[in-house]
């Protein structure tokens, strides 16, 4: 996958989420300790999402390349951010999968919330 194609990705996630309610808070935050590409927030609830896109021919869903370690290196960056948050604000973290055709062009789009454990 081409650096066009995540940054393409992560820009409809974007659209996608607007269009279901979420404020777009922070994209690519950058820490030492990895990067978020997005957090959002919904109905009080601060959301840490990390988009996958893939175009046709996959052999992996998008979201297994979410392992152990990455989901660590998003929790350690998420512990950074909210340093500047209220204490006690509820957080979850989100995989969102894009799904492209061999033009680019957005099949689907999906949302997969809760997708682990903050404890990692």
């Amino acid at each position: 996958m081409s650096e066009l194609t995540g940054a393409l990705g992560e820009v409809l996630a974007g659209r996608y989420l607007r269009e279901n309610g979420y404020r777009i808070v922070s994209a690519n935050y950058r820490t030492r300790m990895g990067e978020i590409d997005i957090v959002a927030e919904k109905n009080g609830v601060l959301v840490f999402i990390e988009v996958k896109t893939r175009s046709e021919g996959m052999i992996a869903l998008p979201s297994e390349s979410v392992g152990r370690e990455k989901q660590r290196r998003l929790v350690r960056a998420a512990g950074l951010y909210l340093r500047a948050e209220p204490a006690g604000r509820k957080t979850r973290f989100d995989v969102i999968e894009v799904y492209l055709d061999s033009m680019d062009n957005l099949q689907k789009i999906n949302h997969i919330q809760n997708a682990f454990d903050s404890s990692i």
